[in-house]
């Protein structure tokens, strides 16, 4: 299951996408977190020390590795040099799966412990160089991400949670698409809900499963709010707590310790997702995956590359859970 956290900057999404993945991965599923965020805030978030995460290897410095990697055999692609971030996979391809080892996993996912027997896989984008400012785009960054998603292949019991850059950026590309579940972390304010506005109306062509999580809420008035901007999308509420108050602190406790109110909210959020999994269509999600690359190769990337990037696409490939992960992935019927 792929999950995104969205919402303005400063609305609480990491501290909510961290919360999730304690709550997830508190309960034996696996969990990859990734750190999609321009301000690469969610490995302290989970509990890491500044100079710990700091010290997790950024995909976006890796990026010829997993270019590599992902194209395998695949005859429609000539060289790593000709993917771009919507590169979809194809007859040839490798896929990725959460129980493989793999050297992208190998060269930059680094494990935190959460408590107790949980634990989490963290991957991040890395943040702006000295070199990126004035010159780079923090797409050049999550790029690396949108490829894994492109080329991910995850079942049911496991979990992938990405923390999302601050507001509606993520239509700068396909990767809003990639995401079985997009939780909206929204404020009780008209700056706090005009994010969901955006993103409702951007993703109501595309078929994405949207929900808002209400946070900061002080009381029946925040929520009443909140309902009438948002309607039946408003999915849960949760207000001030202490545990993450103490989290940001640098303090740690007990995932245990955490508010009972709030732990319902989380498994509130976790039945959500998990029930988003019958609604899986693959056909849908792979066209997605096409429509997108032909637009991004069409607008920049057939002149950055050179290369007539439509060629890329194999018409007869289908990613579906039963894909053949690995070298050769084999065609599936469309």
């Amino acid at each position: 299951m792929k999950i995104a956290f969205v919402g303005k900057g400063g609305s609480g999404k990491t501290s909510l996408s961290s919360l999730f993945i304690r709550h997830v991965a508190g309960r034996g599923v696996p969990v990859t977190a990734v750190d999609a965020d321009i301000n690469q805030h969610l490995g302290v978030a989970l509990g890491l020390e500044e100079e710990q995460a700091a010290a997790v290897p950024p995909l976006g410095g890796h990026l010829a590795l997993i270019k590599d990697y992902l194209r395998g055999d695949n005859p429609r692609i000539g060289s790593a040099d000709a993917m771009i971030k919507t590169t979809p996979p194809g007859a040839g391809s490798r896929l990725v799966r959460l129980d493989d080892g793999n050297p992208v996993f190998d060269a930059c996912a680094r494990t935190v412990e959460l408590g107790g027997a949980a634990s989490a896989r963290l991957l991040v984008t890395g943040p702006f160089t000295a070199d990126d400012l004035g010159v780079a785009c923090y797409h050049s960054k999550t790029g690396a991400v949108e490829l894994l998603l492109n080329h991910l292949v995850d079942g049911r019991d496991e979990y992938v949670v990405v923390d999302m850059t601050a507001g509606s950026d993520s239509f700068a590309s396909g990767m809003f698409t990639r995401f079985d579940m997009t939780f909206l972390v929204a404020e009780p304010t008209r700056k706090g809900v005009s994010v969901y506005r955006q993103y409702r109306e951007y993703a109501r062509d595309y078929g994405v499963a949207l929900r808002v999580i209400g946070n900061k809420v002080q009381g029946p008035d925040d929520v009443a709010f909140l309902r009438a901007q948002v309607g039946d999308d408003l999915l849960v509420t949760l207000g001030h707590s202490d545990w993450v108050r103490a989290l940001e602190r640098g303090e740690s406790r007990p995932f245990e310790a955490l508010e009972e109110t709030n732990r319902r909210a989380l498994a509130a959020l976790h039945a959500t997702a998990d029930a988003a999994y019958e609604r899986r269509d693959w056909e849908r999600y792979t066209q997605q995956m096409v429509h997108f690359h032909l637009k991004n190769a069409a607008s920049w990337g057939n002149e950055r590359t050179g290369t007539d990037l439509a060629a890329q696409v194999d018409p007869a490939f289908v990613l579906r859970e039963t894909s053949d992960a690995g070298r050769g992935a084999s065609p599936q019927p469309a």
